[in-house]
């Protein structure tokens, strides 16, 4: 059963003539509005048990729109949604707590509202206090609290009871890292349980990290729904195209997405990786000596040209990056048509897994200021373990572990 289903949604705000006109169209009387503005518009999506969906955009996309919809705490102006389970939201930091009662009694207060009875919430008080470690603070008022402090009873409080259905609006950003890392670990323990999942976030690595696909939001509209990767792939070839007139979004041989920007003045040709002996491999040993082999081609006459490249988990997460604004090989007064080869050499010393590269050619040390080309997934290598001692994670960090075993005499006294 599909346990968030949104059809045709939207969200509008409008400005009457006279108050009046407000009221009537409380109760369902046309009125024409002086002025009406939508922030969101034809929504479609479901979300099913247990999957972790997470919710990007830039700001003013409607992201938080969309969430206020979702809790029901604001009214959709067309379509609708339900819901099959109850609710837990962290949207606004703080929302609902009034700021002179002590972080204690508010979450009697916003429990009470979310539909607990004062036995159930003065039960789960002792964890709600000892998850947001705030000490003595859980009795003083409210305004008292720094906006990590609400962050932390906020959580707590929103969590104190595992929900059907979790929608965290950015609320973690402000936290400190030792609390982060903790309502991560308490958010995946939802997840183990078969909590869904709804995050806002600019955080992309807590996207990939959480969530099993994601759905971007570009002025009002939902303009893709897929793997999270693919999605942010797209989202940041969005930013970097503010116009969106040169995004392409290609469908590779297995099924993946890779996404392309920019003005095309300059082109990858050709990528591969090679081995000491100059073969091209799609198999890498860890710790192998390889070169990253990148053709650039230039289509126009180009001022200043850098490289950069970023090999990413199978995630997409980043692993490691840099570019030659940062290796101070930055190449000028490029005509065009001309060919430009860059050989990167570097160890392989990571885990066993699925990588990817991502280029970009660009006038500086971000995308954002001339992007002439972004490509996602340019490169897809992998790398065994052949003659490396078993390990885990992405990097291979070979230790020296020293061991000390020392005696312990017990002196024994006879009675």
């Amino acid at each position: 059963m599909t346990i968030v289903e949104v059809s045709g949604l939207g969200k509008a705000y409008r400005r009457y003539r006279y108050e009046f006109q407000r009221v009537l169209s409380w109760f369902g009387v046309r009125c024409r509005v002086a002025e009406e503005r939508w922030v969101l518009r034809d929504i479609d999506f479901a979300v099913e048990p247990g999957e972790a969906v997470g919710i990007v955009g830039q700001n003013g996309a409607g992201k938080s729109t969309l969430l206020k919809l979702l809790t029901g705490t604001s009214p959709p102006t067309e379509g609708g949604v339900r819901v099959n389970g109850r609710i837990a939201a962290i949207l606004e930091l703080g929302m609902g707590f009034n700021p002179e009662f002590s972080g204690r009694q508010n979450c009697f207060h916003a429990a009470g509202l979310m539909g607990f009875s004062r036995a159930q919430v003065e039960q789960a008080m002792p964890g709600i206090e000892e998850f947001a470690e705030i000490g003595a603070y859980f009795d003083a008022p409210v305004r008292t609290y720094s906006s990590g402090m609400q962050m932390r009873v906020a959580f707590s409080l929103a969590t104190a009871f595992r929900p059907d259905v979790l929608i965290i609006d950015e609320a973690l950003s402000v936290g400190d890292t030792y609390f982060q890392h903790k309502s991560f670990d308490r958010i995946r323990s939802f997840q183990r349980q078969g909590t869904t999942l709804l995050v806002v976030s600019h955080d992309k690595a807590a996207v990939q990290t959480l969530c099993t696909r994601a759905i971007l939001l570009d002025k009002g509209r939902l303009v893709m729904d897929g793997a999270p990767e693919e999605v942010l792939d797209y989202y940041n070839a969005l930013i970097a195209e503010r116009e969106n007139k040169t995004v392409e979004v290609r469908q590779l041989a297995d099924g993946a997405k890779q996404t392309i920007s920019g003005t095309g003045e300059a082109r990858v040709e050709t990528i591969c990786l090679r081995n000491r002996r100059g073969q091209a491999i799609e198999y890498v040993t860890i710790g192998e000596d390889v070169d990253l082999c990148i053709r650039v081609r230039t289509t126009a006459p180009i001022p200043r040209l850098v490289l950069g490249y970023m090999i990413k988990d199978r995630l997409g997460q980043p692993i490691f990056g840099t570019n030659t604004w940062h290796t101070k090989q930055i190449l000028e007064d490029l005509a065009g048509d001309q060919q430009i080869d860059y050989r990167i050499r570097f160890t392989a010393n990571l885990g066993p897994g699925s990588y990817s590269v991502a280029t970009a050619l660009v006038s500086s040390d971000t995308h954002l200021e001339k992007n002439y080309e972004w490509r996602d997934l340019a490169l897809v290598f992998n790398v065994v373990n052949v003659d490396r001692d078993v390990f885990v994670g992405v990097a291979w960090l070979p230790p020296e572990i020293e061991i000390t075993r020392n005696e312990v005499h017990i002196l024994r006294s006879e009675l």
